[in-house]
């Protein structure tokens, strides 16, 4: 599945890019005195015959033209000097990142499959760029390349059940406080004139809880499960808290507004316990402020980056 394939590719890309850039550098350094093809389609060449489910290999020079033929073990793959790669992402991104870079997914014209290729400057003695060496390797074979080890999958799937597990956990007593809401709104709150005060605010306050826990349960399901939710994303998450703590916030500032009532009408000597709940509502609200507060600074900056 091409989605799932790419959502894949994001978490094991680090992986992967060390591994390529790493064939780089340890079949040709980065920096030479006097950098030549022949040096570099040396180096090309050990990888090409260490590796196997590469795509190509080439070099291009430092307007993006390419001045090899593909290396490749594959005949149907050879060819392609004299094409003009400078519009190419991998060209530009080396240029300008002066490092090895690996690109996202995208559709190849030499095989029409997904692939990714990582791109590695050369340069001389004078920092002066000389060529790109460029590596191309279908999305499916980098997948097989940086798959984890057979314990971080059994790992991962036990992570997964015991969040699944979790996540059922507290849907029942979502579920559960939803029930015991309904059926108190429909025991006290259709009986016209003998509504009650205090059932109708306990109903709020379960319908409240019940509702902040489906959402966490929403977010953990999609995040660690279904792993919809990038975890460095700052939104998916940091919305959740938000919402849950307000929900907590709300049913608690009911909870308040209720003693109020009760304790003003039948035990006004009481009534300073209420207060002190009023007032750690209200710290707990400062706070959440501050949270998301800092949290929106946050995601500026990331953006900005």
């Amino acid at each position: 599945m091409v989605v799932r394939d790419i959502q894949q590719f994001a978490e094991i890309r680090p992986r992967a890019r060390a591994y390529f850039c790493y064939l780089f550098t340890r079949n040709m350094p980065s920096r030479l005195p006097n950098p030549s093809l022949d040096v570099i389609e040396v180096g090309l060449d050990k990888i090409v015959n260490e590796v196997d489910n590469l795509d190509a290999l080439y070099v291009l020079d430092n307007s993006g033209m390419q001045v090899t033929h593909n290396l490749t073990n594959k005949i149907e793959y050879k060819g392609g000097m004299g094409v003009n790669r400078s519009n190419k992402s991998y060209f530009y991104r080396a240029v300008r990142q002066k490092r090895c870079v690996l690109t996202d997914p995208y559709p190849s014209s030499l095989t029409n499959n997904l692939t990714v290729t990582a791109a590695y400057p050369i340069y001389d003695d004078k920092s002066e760029l000389k060529y790109v060496a460029c590596m191309d390797i279908s999305l499916k074979n980098v997948l097989e390349v940086a798959q984890p080890s057979s314990f971080q999958g059994y790992f991962s799937d036990f992570v997964k059940f015991t969040y699944s597990a979790f996540s059922v956990a507290l849907l029942l007593v979502a579920f559960l406080l939803f029930y015991n809401g309904i059926a108190s709104i429909a025991e006290h709150g259709f009986r016209i004139g003998l509504l009650n005060i205090e059932s109708m605010f306990k109903s709020t306050i379960l319908l409240t809880l019940s509702l902040a826990i489906f959402d966490l349960v929403k977010t953990i399901f999609e995040e660690e499960v279904l792993e919809r939710i990038k975890k460095d994303e700052a939104g998916g998450m940091h919305k959740t808290m938000v919402r849950f703590l307000g929900s907590i916030i709300i049913a608690l500032a009911i909870e308040a507004l209720m003693l109020v009532f009760k304790f003003a009408i039948t035990d006004p000597v009481h009534i300073l316990s209420a207060v002190y709940l009023i007032f750690g509502v209200t710290v707990l609200l400062v706070g959440l402020a501050i949270y998301v507060k800092l949290v929106s600074h946050k995601v500026d900056d990331d953006s900005s980056n």
